[in-house]
């Protein structure tokens, strides 16, 4: 049977696909933006059918339905990565958090989560069968790989992006075809304080380097300050619409990278038409799964490579919550210690943890003395290199702790660094 015969044999709809899901089965959805949305509504409406089906993913950029609490006799989430949808769910106990490094959670499906069911979110084959994963190859593809059931929402509206990003339709046992537009990411706030912030994080970028940028306010401002510089690269988790603007402006062109010369090489996408335009078939973008983009192993192959990524609080010995508000998990780890450690590794490499100063309007230091009681620490004191707030940057690698707290304070709000001072005085009595 040719693959197009076998396509044909294995299309149904999500109805039909669903109703190979079966009670207590672990299910994986594709990441992010790359959620197959139109299989999770069919399989929210068929919940009736299932009893314990354990939904398990990163990022949920839809509804999220699932975890509403007249499902939890249905499903039961296990998040890698708290999402906005999901963190109800997560704090009322409804769902659980497995903490992990974003590069190792291929590595949990193939020996501490074995996959049941795959939904995931492909195009539609190209002449020789392949299907490309698009916007989300990160975990998506190895837990395909490694599923005892793959069923795919085949979308001709998603890019075909190009590296280690295929399936084929052999390997695909359920299609079903839906074309609809991929979930966008609206434009990030950039005011003031995300300015000030991005201009001293692009002050430690020089040209030539390689980037590592997360989502948000504050990786879209320090882009903002790049556009004087000239041949950046990029190998980073992800990217978004900004890099495209960088890319159209000529500078980031990968030219001086060591590793991967003239590519982008990322991990999975999020941002809005404009990006996911210039990814489809575009051999300057290639994007490979977590275990090999992310792995510190393999991304410190970059010389001069750059992470920014973002925190919830810094104490002043340099620890780094970036997860969780006290005992409330938020969000996740993702990418940000994964990056830390290779650019650490990486020849003339840094990171950076960039921040506002504060929270709750102003009323509550990001520079803490003390950490709330029982939140997560993300990044470690012995890893964490630069601090960044719209006050100015602190380099605390090599630094005593004496040091460390003069440096954090000096960039900490204004209002709150006599009382830093006071309570650091204290704490060493």
């Amino acid at each position: 049977m040719s693959w197009k015969e076998n396509y044909a044999h294995k299309l149904m709809s999500a109805e039909e696909a669903v109703k190979h899901i079966c009670s207590a089965d672990r299910v994986v959805l594709s990441h992010a933006v790359g959620e197959p949305t139109h299989l999770i509504d069919a399989m929210v409406e068929n919940h009736k059918a299932y009893e314990n089906v354990e939904i398990v993913h990163m990022v949920a950029m839809g509804s999220a339905d699932y975890v509403k609490p007249e499902m939890a006799k249905h499903f039961r989430h296990n998040a890698i990565f708290v999402g906005r949808s999901t963190r109800d769910a997560i704090h009322e106990e409804r769902g659980d958090y497995t903490p992990c490094f974003f590069y190792e959670v291929p590595r949990l499906f193939k020996e501490s989560l074995p996959v049941d069911v795959a939904l995931i979110h492909v195009t539609e084959p190209d002449e020789h069968g392949f299907c490309s994963f698009g916007v989300s190859v990160d975990y998506s593809k190895p837990a395909a790989e490694c599923a005892r059931t793959v069923i795919a929402q085949i979308n001709p509206q998603m890019p075909r992006t190009l590296g280690d990003t295929y399936i084929h339709m052999d390997d695909i046992d359920i299609a079903v075809f839906h074309d609809a537009p991929i979930i966008e990411l609206g434009a990030s706030k950039i005011g003031d304080v995300e300015r000030a912030i991005g201009e001293h994080c692009a002050s430690l970028i020089k040209d030539g380097d390689t980037l590592q940028l997360g989502i948000g306010a504050i990786p879209d401002a320090v882009l903002l300050f790049l556009k004087d510089k000239k041949d950046l690269g990029i190998h980073s988790e992800m990217i978004s619409d900004g890099v495209v603007e960088l890319v159209e402006a000529g500078v980031v062109t990968n030219k001086r990278k060591n590793f991967h010369k003239g590519i982008c090489v990322v991990t999975f996408l999020m941002g809005g038409k404009r990006l996911y335009d210039f990814v489809n078939n575009n051999p300057m973008v290639q994007m490979f799964p977590v275990d090999y983009v992310n792995d510190p192993r393999i991304a410190m192959q970059n010389d001069n490579l750059v992470s920014i990524n973002s925190a919830v609080q810094v104490d002043l010995m340099g620890q780094v919550v970036s997860e969780s508000i006290g005992n409330l998990q938020i969000s996740g780890v993702g990418g940000q210690v994964d990056f830390v450690r290779a650019a650490a590794f990486s020849k003339g490499g840094r990171s950076i943890i960039a921040m506002p100063s504060t929270t709750a309007r102003g009323t509550v230091s990001k520079i803490v003395a003390f950490i709330d009681e029982g939140a997560a620490i993300t990044t470690s004191r012995n890893d964490v290199d630069y601090v960044i707030t719209e006050y100015g940057v602190a380099k605390l690698k090599g630094k005593t702790l004496r040091e460390r707290a003069k440096a954090l304070i000096n960039i900490a709000h204004p209002n709150f660094r006599e009382e830093l001072s006071r309570l650091y005085k204290e704490r060493k009595k």
